[in-house]
């Protein structure tokens, strides 16, 4: 085997397995993102008039809370799935930075605080997606080879 040839070799080898790693960490990092809103939309269904007291707390109507749990756990599917992603981490951001804004404001309390910069954070990561999209493995790419 030619020196130009073993090299060739080694980097399709090479590139092969960073778009193997690139790929994984993709939906790896979907998973890890979306695992929170899936928990805590199924915790306000258990929850559920505790969740509804709650929000009225914070002058938000209690009727709203079908949404918020179609919009936790539908949304963390489409995510993990890749599923219309670009549309849907939209949608996810701004629930997610106006949940920070209606119930996280409360900078004197540092755990408020903390859950802030967590929705902040989270909002970053789906602005993430919305640039780069779910990746190869996902329904939106499996749909863009159809």
């Amino acid at each position: 085997m030619s020196t130009t040839t073993h090299y060739t070799t080694i980097k399709t080898l090479d590139e092969n397995n960073t778009d193997t790693l690139k790929n994984v960490a993709e939906v790896t990092g979907r998973g890890l993102l979306v695992t929170l809103f899936a928990l805590s939309g199924l915790g306000k269904i258990t929850a559920y008039s505790a969740t509804q007291a709650y929000m009225a707390s914070q002058g938000v109507p209690g009727a709203l809370l079908p949404l918020v749990i179609a919009t936790e756990v539908l949304g963390s599917l489409a995510i993990l799935f890749g599923w219309h992603t670009r549309i849907v981490a939209f949608l996810m951001a701004g629930f997610t930075m106006l949940t920070a804004l209606m119930f996280h404001t409360n900078f004197a309390d540092q755990v408020q605080m903390i859950m802030f910069m967590k929705n902040i954070a989270i909002t970053g990561a789906f602005t993430m997606l919305i640039a780069h999209r779910a990746g190869a493995y996902s329904l939106d790419a499996r749909r863009a080879k159809a």
